[in-house]
């Protein structure tokens, strides 16, 4: 942790939902005037596209398993390094991959495809804070410890049934996928799921998770995402006390919301943006705070 140089994680599983949280994050950045540098988890994949799914096929025909949730599939020292640095002197190396031909288009000039990567960046001079959202940033695991230098770590899970219909829904729609080779997907990487992404959420300082209160029990026929107004959002914090979370607060700007436990919140799924600005805006406050009386 960098109290100069501050990092924010979001931990979340493939169609867990982080980039909507990344959404509501790069929204109260604008409105407090932050300069944050955005790195996203999938920049740090090892594999090209049409690398993994050659390196997928050799492992198959090995009897082995392959998966973007391991650290065959990923360069987790690389990682470590960025957030290392920047902690020390706001300094690194990222770079983004692309999903999708939409997303390539914005990047011709460097001449990028899609299921490719852009070229490795440095963090500008500028940046205030370093916010990654991806499948790793709590990761503690083959000697990586990127929890050390993250100042606010966040985690999203929804239940897993919940947690595959969005993955299913987003890949088959927006990512051209077939929704065999999703399912192919989801159970190829199970075993690096529990090993690598699921203790995660033991270390983060937030968790949300987003429970349907609709049907969701064969998610592989389910054709539509419940809606915000079909789910209700468990918030759980770590130490409540030590990031003055001010549950009475909540509790009268929430409406419809009730404390499970005494550090656990549940809001309506219609309400979770709010709750997310609310909780997480005094945070950002103090952490900038504590930056600028530094460097000034």
């Amino acid at each position: 942790m960098s109290r100069r140089y501050p990092i924010i994680a979001v931990t979340g599983s493939s169609g867990a939902g982080t980039s909507s949280v990344r959404e509501a994050f790069e929204h109260m950045f604008r409105r407090e005037g932050i300069i944050a540098t955005v790195v996203e988890g999938d920049g740090f994949h090892r594999f090209t596209r049409q690398e993994m799914q050659d390196k997928i096929r050799a492992a198959d025909a090995q009897g082995k398993r392959i998966s973007h949730f391991g650290p065959d599939g990923n360069l987790w020292p690389e990682l470590e390094a960025l957030f290392s640095d920047y902690t020390k002197e706001g300094k690194g190396r990222y770079r983004r991959y692309l999903h999708s031909e939409r997303e390539a288009t914005t990047f011709t000039t460097k001449g990028a495809k899609a299921g490719e990567f852009t070229p490795w960046t440095e963090v500008p001079p500028e940046s205030e804070l370093l916010f990654y959202e991806g499948l790793h940033g709590c990761l503690q695991a083959e000697g990586i410890d990127l929890t050390q230098y993250v100042d606010l770590k966040v985690g999203v899970a929804p239940v897993i049934n919940l947690e595959w219909i969005q993955k299913i829904h987003r890949d088959t729609h927006i990512r051209g996928y077939s929704e065999e080779a999703v399912v192919d997907t989801i159970l190829r990487r199970m075993d690096d799921y529990v090993r690598y992404v699921i203790p995660q959420f033991e270390l983060t300082d937030i968790n949300f998770q987003r429970v349907p209160i609709v049907d969701t029990s064969n998610p592989l026929i389910a054709r539509d995402i419940p809606t915000a107004d079909e789910s209700l959002t468990v918030i759980r914090f770590r130490q409540p006390d030590l990031i003055r979370v001010d549950f009475a607060y909540l509790l009268q700007m929430l409406q419809g919301s009730w404390m499970s436990r005494r550090n656990t919140i549940i809001v309506p799924g219609g309400k979770t943006g709010l709750a997310m600005e609310l909780i997480i805006t005094p945070i950002l406050r103090r952490i900038m705070a504590d930056r600028r009386c530094l460097m000034n």
